[in-house]
């Protein structure tokens, strides 16, 4: 059975506790595009907001579930620890420290990340991102900034840079990465202001929007999620064909996991690696047109088509979100 190579991220999903604080960082401030508001569908009472480019393009998307409780999140490893976010060149990040020197956004000065210029900073919440240029990347390309933004289009972010992921044993990991998901070790370097060494790993077409950097530190405990951490990681499969054949390939090499589930924007695969951080595989398509219109997204509760029936109890238990404006 001969697989695709994953194509890089899909998707990040990551915990608020504030579905209308976080709607107006994400798009008042970062200048993301709310693509869809829609629901949780393993847990119908909670928004799944998605943020992305203009549209939603695949790469693209940071999304968030609302858990009103969620408590504090205690940083550590067997975690994503960190999302960073395409900009276009290494003039935006400029343009970016000034913004969140005007928006009191906490933030780092200007740094490096694997040769590439990067800006540190954190969301209401603690949230851990990082700005990436990519004036040097090669690779995976980027998405388009919606037209609408408040942030100019030459400095919008176009989409998920590298994703980190913090362990305190690098080998299962490494194995899961090279020997089962067909990524390619491409070098390490040092995180400023952090002990240990971060390893690089790429997939497909390689680059920003391709890699996952695992930086290990045995020193720490494990982390203990709530608001401002990361959920899960999802990469890029070109198809559903694609997607059912990694399904296979899990169950043959009896990796407990999801099997396929129908998640109507996408389709998708679950499953932990060996440190317990959560990967889905999911497919490309179909997008998030189908049940609005591209001048239109994210202006209503989106619900696929097998939860209508069950709108009028879903509205009823969620807070009102205005994301009209």
């Amino acid at each position: 059975m001969e697989l695709k190579p994953l194509k890089g991220q899909h998707h990040v999903s990551a915990i608020t506790k504030s579905a209308t604080k976080n709607y107006d960082f994400y798009t008042k401030l970062l200048g993301m595009r709310l693509v869809k508001k829609t629901v949780n569908q393993d847990e119908t009472s909670m928004y799944h907001l998605f943020y992305a480019d203009e549209r939603g393009n695949p790469g693209t998307d940071l999304t968030f579930f609302e858990i009103r409780n969620a408590g504090r999140t205690y940083p550590g490893t067997n975690s994503i620890s960190l999302t960073t976010l395409r900009v276009p060149t290494d003039e935006s990040l400029d343009y970016w420290k000034d913004r969140f020197k005007e928006f009191k956004v906490d933030h780092d000065e200007i740094t490096k990340m694997n040769g590439r210029k990067a800006l540190f900073f954190r969301d209401f919440e603690e949230q851990r991102l990082a700005l990436i240029s990519d004036e040097k990347n090669t690779g995976v390309s980027g998405g388009r900034p919606w037209a609408n933004s408040p942030v100019p289009q030459e400095h919008g972010i176009i989409g998920l840079g590298p994703v980190m992921l913090t362990v305190a044993n690098l080998a299962p990991t490494k194995q899961i990465l090279t020997q089962l998901l067909g990524y390619r070790e491409s070098g390490k370097y040092g995180l400023s202001g952090s002990d240990g060494e971060v390893m690089v790993f790429e997939t497909g077409e390689g680059g920003n929007g391709a890699e996952l950097h695992v930086l290990v530190r045995a020193d720490l405990p494990r982390e203990r999620a709530g608001r401002g951490s990361v959920h899960h990681v999802a990469f890029r499969v070109e198809s559903e064909e694609e997607l059912r054949k990694w399904v296979t390939l899990l169950k043959q090499n009896r990796i407990p996991n999801t099997g396929f589930v129908e998640r109507y924007y996408f389709r998708s695969l679950y499953f932990r690696e060996p440190n317990g951080i959560l990967f889905e595989l999911a497919t490309d398509g179909p997008g998030f047109e189908g049940d609005e219109d591209f001048e239109h997204l994210g202006e209503r509760l989106a619900l696929p088509p097998y939860f209508e029936d069950q709108r009028e109890e879903i509205e009823a238990r969620l807070e009102p979100l205005d994301t009209k404006d």
